[in-house]
């Protein structure tokens, strides 16, 4: 991104307070990026049905044009923002998909590109999502962190900056929240792998 941080928090800002030509100036400065997050959680739910990389950014960068009015304070800030609306498009996608399955007067109709998460990562999904609510009830920053670093892709020192905290706080945070979540999610199964990391 060859965009200066100055003039990059001025776009991000401009574009808070709905600045049609700053979303447009925006979104070629942070696209690779998105993409990159995407790709990342596209991965993590793979599959034949897992979500497309280019859809996927698309529906982020529009929830984020469509909810926010408060100016983003960095670059970071701006990709905490983008780490929520990846959870809620990757959520939205699964509870359509398990609408679908029930029936839901829904017909399902083949696509050229694969758009949907496959039924079992859908499950899972759901699950972590119910998981990392009942967390952020108990602990909001925990839920925080699981964002950033989880769904945006963060870094330990990106997700301080964000949530303006020490990056000593996110490490201890982040082996919390893993810890918590594993626990939730397994009931204490002695699985290798952890469901976020």
């Amino acid at each position: 991104m060859d965009t200066a941080p100055e003039n990059l928090t001025a776009l991000l800002t401009a574009f808070a307070q709905g600045d049609r030509g700053a979303a447009e100036e925006l979104l070629p400065v942070v696209y690779e990026e998105l993409r990159r997050i995407a790709h990342r959680r596209r991965w993590q739910w793979r599959g034949k049905d897992a979500p497309n990389t280019t859809s996927l950014v698309h529906e982020v960068f529009l929830h984020l044009s469509a909810g926010h009015s408060e100016p983003w304070a960095s670059r970071a800030h701006f990709f905490y923002f983008a780490s929520v609306a990846m959870r809620n498009v990757l959520v939205d996608h699964a509870r359509h998909l398990q609408r679908a399955k029930r029936g839901g007067g829904l017909q399902r109709v083949e696509l050229r590109e694969q758009t949907r998460i496959s039924e079992q990562k859908s499950v899972e999904l759901l699950a972590l999502d119910e998981a990392l609510s009942e967390l952020g009830a108990r602990e909001p920053r925990l839920l925080q962190i699981v964002e950033c670093r989880f769904f945006g892709g963060l870094t330990v020192e990106e997700t301080a900056e964000a949530l303006d905290i020490s990056t000593a706080t996110v490490k201890r945070g982040w082996d919390t929240a893993r810890a918590w979540l594993y626990q939730h999610l397994h009931g204490g199964r002695s699985d290798e792998s952890h469901p976020v990391g």
